[in-house]
């Protein structure tokens, strides 16, 4: 409700917007702020750890996705331990078919895919949903641990 004034004569308004009530109502929320930052904990997010693997798999197809963008397969056996096998290089549209032949039957295989720390989220996301619209039920991300 605008003020009134009376100077001589007549009544007029003032058409200021009263600001002691707005600061005010803005120093208790300030204080009711700072008051329950502490203690509203940060979520928690549970990763799973390297260590509690069961067992190491016996046949691994691993893809690796290099600073370029461009892809290789690569396939493991558990018995290759003293050579690993050289990459392969392939084209995104090509992995969901190159996957599949190696893994010669058996969709248990798991995938692991390998990625470069300088290349696009977007890249390594987009293997992912190739091979998942292929049916590629146990898919993995290779990590690498810090020193």
């Amino acid at each position: 409700m605008p003020a009134l004034v009376s100077r001589g004569r007549g009544r007029r308004t003032i058409n200021e917007i009263n600001m002691v009530p707005f600061i005010d109502v803005m120093l208790v929320l300030l204080i009711i702020f700072m008051v329950t930052a502490p203690l509203i904990a940060p979520s928690v997010i549970d990763l799973p750890s390297v260590g509690k693997a069961n067992k190491v798999a016996d046949h691994v197809i691993r893809i690796i996705v290099n600073k370029d963008d461009s892809l290789e397969l690569s396939v493991s056996a558990a018995a290759d331990k003293a050579a690993p096998p050289s990459p392969a290089p392939l084209a995104l549209k090509d992995i969901a078919q190159a996957v599949r032949k190696a893994q010669a039957g058996l969709a248990t295989t798991p995938v692991v895919i390998s990625a470069d720390r300088a290349v696009k989220y977007e890249t390594v996301v987009k293997v992912m949903d190739t091979l998942q619209r292929a049916g590629v039920p146990r898919i993995g991300l290779a990590v690498q641990l810090a020193p």
